[in-house]
């Protein structure tokens, strides 16, 4: 009785860690993206698309993304800064088509006041709620 106990507690601990590795299913609103570029600080800057990476998502290069997950994975992006990396990670759907575009990188887009007629902070900012990352050929431009 104690071997065929040891033997089931085996199986159950033997199997968390690939249950710890699976992916969370993405809600309806949201899309799984990846996405090639650099960050710094919280801020990832999308790059061109190549053909060997071509992407997901309609995000177009130079756009800005804010940055959200847990701090340990936070922590390893920033220990790469100035690296290009591709990030994986979930995006709501249609928050990057906000307003109309007038050529180039540039969108004209209502923006929410706040107190004295002030954009309020992070108007207009799309996220990125990160799952992983990896690092890739290429390094970031440095200004």
């Amino acid at each position: 009785m104690n071997i065929r106990g040891f033997l089931i507690f085996a199986i159950i601990v033997s199997a968390l860690p690939l249950r710890a590795q699976e992916r969370k299913p993405v809600p309806k609103d949201s899309m799984r993206v990846s996405v090639r570029g650099c960050s710094k600080g919280y801020i990832f800057t999308a790059a061109a698309r190549t053909e060997d990476e071509p992407g997901s998502f309609e995000i177009k290069e130079g756009m800005h993304l804010r940055m959200n997950g847990p701090k340990q994975l936070m922590n390893e992006i920033k220990a790469h800064e100035g690296s290009m990396i591709v990030l994986t990670g979930l995006m709501k759907k249609g928050q990057y088509q906000e307003g109309i575009a007038i050529g180039g990188n540039v969108r004209v887009s209502p923006g929410t006041a706040g107190p004295g007629g002030m954009p309020s902070p992070g108007s207009g900012q799309s996220f990125i709620d990160v799952e992983g990352w990896r690092q890739t050929e290429g390094s970031c431009p440095s200004k």
